[in-house]
């Protein structure tokens, strides 16, 4: 039996996840970003069980479909962002609509009803939130950030950063604040 959680984001999510369900006496099969697997079913207690020790640690149990590909295109989005080091070879549509196996203009029209942003804007809104990051870090200059998110140039990421955030990546690193969103916040 498939679990769909909503708000789990890393890693760190996953194990806490499989932890919180073990205490529970479940058997987990597997559990990734946005969805725990279980060998057995569940009765409406135990249902409620779930539900409850996962909202404490911020996690939804997602039931409806339409919710659940919501989930599916931001977990697809947050891995393709932040924990993948490959580069998409087509567009970011085909992309989704690939790893989907559903027609993207019914994936983008439901994702932008429900969140009140498109499926393009919350993909940049991720790739600035990791740009904040490795800003912060100070680890790579901001040609090394560009070619590492794909960008086809430094100009085209300062222009889109300054978008969303206001400042420029040079400005936003001499702030040396932590202006960075959790992505479970986007």
């Amino acid at each position: 039996m498939k679990i769909y959680i909503k708000n789990m984001v890393c890693s760190r999510c996953k194990l806490v996840v499989k932890s919180e369900l073990e205490k529970l006496g479940l058997n987990v099969l597997s559990v990734e970003l946005g969805e725990a697997e279980i060998i057995d079913s569940l009765d409406d207690s135990q249902k409620e069980l779930v539900v409850k020790q996962l909202e404490e640690f911020g996690f939804e149990v997602i039931d409806d479909k339409k919710s659940r590909l919501i989930e599916q295109v931001k977990t697809v989005i947050i891995e393709l962002v932040h924990h993948s080091q490959e580069s998409i070879k087509t567009n970011l549509s085909d992309f989704i609509s690939e790893k989907l196996s559903l027609d993207y203009n019914y994936v983008s029209n439901l994702f932008s009803e429900v969140e009140g942003v498109t499926v393009e804007k919350y993909y940049i809104l991720q790739r600035v939130e990791k740009v904040k990051e490795l800003l912060v870090y100070d680890e790579l200059n901001l040609s090394e950030i560009a070619y590492q998110l794909n960008y086809s140039s430094v100009a085209y990421l300062s222009n889109q950063f300054k978008k969303v955030t206001g400042f420029t990546p040079t400005y936003f690193k001499q702030l040396k604040e932590k202006k960075r969103k959790q992505i479970e916040d986007l």
